[in-house]
């Protein structure tokens, strides 16, 4: 589910920066050391999902480097053993051989995302925010809807250029990127209330399939996460509103 699988990128010349280590895999464990020789100053976490961050603690161990980044939420898939020795907020810097990390904190795809951008560049280490050759996924409740547009327009306003997303390659046009995710997601949106019009009363499991008829039916049980994001969105601006059975009618 992680595409061509999670990338790790090591940030440095003579020390480094690790940013999502990915899962707790020996072999990608020991090339990582193998790369940096064991000059690893700091393990970063874009975020605490599984596929993201769970080889922290052995790069850690293994190196004598610090653990940074976002405590696990309460909920959803997390990785509950990632514990930072500093938690990162948004606008901490971090330096490395005369390079500059900037933590921006994106909430949205989770509650405790981070994306990192190196200074002077323009490049910007996004995790899931955002990835190359697809959308990703928001699921409540830590995922949320409305902060990730809010995280989305908020790298608008930064002197982001290109991007290095957590899944997929480097996307040379990230303004361009980012401003076609948010139509996207706001163009999904209306579907979504559209279907609900037209339908007049439905549950997520009629809804899916009006909404995303445009997906692969396999993907559905995942797009689900995402409708219901859409949903919860709406229902906060007064546009839908459900009932004890979990079923959604448009408002006036």
């Amino acid at each position: 589910m992680t595409g061509p699988g999670t990338n790790t990128y090591l940030i440095g010349r003579e020390r480094f920066l690790v940013i999502d280590p990915g899962p707790n895999d020996p072999v990608h464990v020991e090339r990582i050391l193998e790369a940096t020789d064991g000059r690893i100053d700091a393990v970063l976490a874009t975020h605490t999902h599984p596929d993201h961050s769970p080889a922290a603690a052995s790069v850690a161990a293994a190196s004598g480097a610090q653990i940074l980044g976002r405590p696990a939420p309460a909920q959803g898939p997390q990785d509950i053993g990632f514990v930072p020795d500093r938690t990162l907020n948004d606008g901490d810097p971090l330096s490395i051989d005369g390079l500059r990390l900037l933590a921006l904190h994106t909430p949205g795809h989770a509650s405790n995302h981070l994306c990192f951008l190196l200074e002077k560049t323009g490049l910007l280490f996004t995790g899931d925010h955002l990835m190359q050759g697809s959308t990703v996924v928001i699921a409540p409740p830590d995922g949320d809807m409305q902060q990730y547009l809010n995280s989305l327009e908020r790298l608008q306003r930064e002197p982001v250029s290109r991007i290095a997303p957590g899944h997929g390659e480097v996307i040379e046009d990230a303004q361009d990127e980012i401003a076609r995710l948010i139509a996207h997601r706001l163009k999904r949106e209306e579907k979504v209330f559209d279907r609900l019009r037209a339908a007049g009363r439905a549950d997520i499991d009629e809804l899916v399939v009006a909404v995303y008829d445009d997906v692969d039916s396999r993907l559905h049980p995942l797009a689900k996460s995402s409708l219901l994001a859409h949903l919860l969105k709406l229902e906060r601006e007064a546009r839908v509103a459900r009932d004890a059975r979990e079923r959604w009618t448009p408002l006036p």
